[in-house]
């Protein structure tokens, strides 16, 4: 098969069978980060980014290849999720830029778009390190500038570049340590590839499924007056079917009901044969099917956010309440100064409202907000100069994206990483100083800030020196995986002891939705009696995932 040429219709499907094969296998992608934490990770990042401006590319009915390319790069830009999604966005951007004055796409187009596509990526990050996506992405650049001349067929231009990026991708170990003590490959390197292959298997006319569902939402937006949601005790409604590949017993079977009971409730577990199908509303869909996995491999899986199907009449109301809220501030004066801050739960949300954040982006750990996230949220503060809060540093870039796409206000994203951080960068705001000034002051009170969190791994690894195991309590700091262990209390304790030293003033502990107060103040109480001189504080932060989330100062 031979291909000198791509319309935009053939553009248009090889776009759309790339985002399908990568929405595909990010969990596959998500299995090869280094750290097991059970937050976003690349492949559902990357995911849904590309599958944003699939969204837009999808909807167009007649396309050319100025519509396409409009359409993958503003989709892209405003639906990047976390770092890999903004790296993967700024190469479609790129990429976009090149081939939208012509009408079809040859070989030679395409080796300058991606030689573009590379060249606008490495821009964006401040520091680049190689051994990652753009490692990757600038191998398969290299390659595509060497064939041209050498062919005019872009089958063979396309299957060339991708075996040389698969080769550049199995030498990323080499070039980050952390990868090769883990044992895998760069994620994000994955995650463009997978894109590409896609892409491919379109090219050679394989049967590929390119319909793309409307969006839904993922994280939620809220202003310091929203509303509570009604509670629902479990709100994940999960099912699945387990094939059987080890001894299953009416024991084994009683035990995996009791579990499921510890989880949630509404259950149905029924054998048959080498299969059992299974059902229960939870909270954590994740812990249902790790257990499940245990006893074999699973399929037909289905997971329905209750809580939002239950509230989509609230949902739309508030969203009503909130576009009047909108059109009414427009007629309101402007202040000097407003302040956006990612955040991970009820308590964490209120001690933000409490120190005058005006808006608050759901997400964080769990769900990377998405650059249109910080757009909406910039767009709702009535402010001439608004400072973000990422809190994440998977987070930073996105914020930084939204700056770059906002004209009428200013736009400073102090590159918190941590919950603990946002807090004192927000405390150490001053009103009379500058918003220069008070970058300054915010970057450099944070940076005395020691962090650290505590979750438990989903997945086996060796990181920093640790063997972990799936299920292991982890004790996480500012750069590394701190101590490792088997329970939340002490792991919590020894993650202190690694963060205090002799300047310790104030240690200040936030305890996640599954830590009760009780368990908060006896682990608060052993680090007293560790530490008399210091200061301790508890508050309820209400984040899911994370047992504590705590700062040393």
């Amino acid at each position: 098969m031979v291909m000198n040429t791509l319309d935009a219709i053939t553009l248009q499907k090889l776009f759309l069978a790339g985002a399908k094969r990568i929405e595909a296998k990010k969990e596959y992608i998500n299995e090869l980060n280094v750290f097991p934490v059970p937050d976003g990770d690349t492949g559902t990042n990357m995911s849904l980014t590309i599958m944003a401006a699939a969204r837009e590319v999808s909807a167009i009915e007649n396309p050319t290849i100025a519509v396409l390319a409009k359409a993958i790069s503003s989709g892209s830009l405003r639906g990047a999720r976390g770092n890999s999604g903004v790296i993967l966005s700024q190469l479609f951007r790129g990429f976009t830029k090149e081939i939208q004055e012509h009408e079809t796409v040859t070989v030679a187009i395409m080796a300058a778009a991606f030689e573009r596509a590379v060249e606008t990526a490495y821009k964006a990050v401040m520091k680049p390190k190689e051994g990652t996506i753009l490692t990757v992405a600038r191998g398969g650049a290299e390659k595509a500038a060497e064939l041209v001349g050498q062919t005019e067929d872009l089958v063979y231009f396309a299957d060339e570049v991708i075996k040389h990026m698969d080769s550049v991708l199995a030498k990323t170990p080499d070039m980050l340590p952390v990868l090769k003590e883990a044992g895998v490959v760069d994620s994000g390197g994955q995650g463009l590839l997978e894109v590409l292959k896609g892409a491919y298997d379109a090219m050679l006319g394989k049967e590929v499924d390119i319909t793309i569902e409307a969006s839904k939402p993922v994280t939620k937006s809220t202003d310091s007056t929203s509303s509570e949601p009604v509670d629902i005790k479990f709100g994940y409604c999960t099912e699945f079917i387990v094939m059987l590949e080890k001894e299953y017993t009416l024991n084994t079977e009683k035990e995996f009901k009791g579990y499921l009971e510890s989880i949630g409730d509404s259950i149905v577990v029924v054998s048959d044969d080498d299969i059992v199908k299974v059902h229960v509303h939870t909270n954590d869909p994740g812990l249902a099917i790790q257990r499940a996995l245990t006893y074999g491999s699973l399929t037909s899986m289905k997971i329905d956010n209750m809580r939002e199907e239950h509230h989509e009449k609230l949902i739309k109301e508030a969203e009503k309440m909130q576009a009047e809220a909108a059109e009414k501030k427009k007629d309101e004066p402007m202040k000097e100064v407003g302040f956006i801050s990612v955040s991970i739960g009820e308590g964490v949300n209120e001690i933000f409202k409490g120190l005058g954040v005006d808006y608050l982006i759901e997400g964080g750990q769990t769900m990377n907000p998405s650059t249109e996230d910080m757009l909406n949220a910039i767009e709702q503060v009535n402010a001439k100069t608004i400072f973000i809060l990422p809190n994440n540093k998977n987070i930073i870039l996105a914020a930084e994206q939204a700056k770059q796409l906002t004209e009428d206000k200013e736009i400073i994203v102090i590159p918190t990483k941590t919950i603990p951080q946002g807090i004192t960068a927000v405390i150490n705001f001053v009103y009379d100083k500058s918003p220069e000034e008070n970058m300054e002051r915010m970057i450099e009170e944070m940076s005395r800030v020691k962090s650290g969190q505590v979750t438990y791994a989903v997945r086996d690894t060796t990181i920093d020196g640790k063997e972990i195991h799936q299920g292991d309590i982890m004790g996480i700091g500012d750069s590394a995986i701190l101590t490792v262990g088997n329970a939340i209390h002490s792991t919590t304790v020894n993650l202190v002891k690694s963060l205090v030293d002799e300047d310790s003033e104030l240690i200040s502990l936030y305890y996640g939705e599954e830590v009760n107060e009780e368990d908060a103040n006896k682990v608060a109480e052993a680090i007293m009696s560790l530490y008399p001189d210091v200061d301790v504080e508890v508050h309820s932060g209400g984040q899911p995932i994370y047992y504590y989330v705590l700062s040393v100062e």
